[in-house]
């Protein structure tokens, strides 16, 4: 079963202020029909950075475009020739 944005956040509050690993997170929430393999992926990525959004999962701020992005991070200026 899918684990939802505010399920994760519940799993994440578990872990951090009763120190709750995947075992214990399954005890205490047994109707949710997790399997330990999920959970214990989110409690990994929480452990490993600090935070439970996937890395990459937000377009890097270079590359959303616009007129420092497109010319490597400086504008452009208009060269007038004569």
């Amino acid at each position: 079963m899918k684990i939802s944005q505010e399920d994760v956040i519940l799993i994440n509050n578990l872990y951090l202020s009763k120190q709750y690993g995947a075992r214990s997170v399954l005890s205490e929430l047994p109707d949710k029909g997790w399997t330990l393999g999920s959970i214990d992926s989110l409690l990994k990525r929480s452990h490993k950075t600090g935070t439970i959004r996937q890395p990459g999962s937000v377009r890097p701020r270079s590359s959303q475009g616009g007129p420092c992005a497109q010319s490597g991070g400086q504008a452009k200026k208009a060269s007038v020739s004569s």
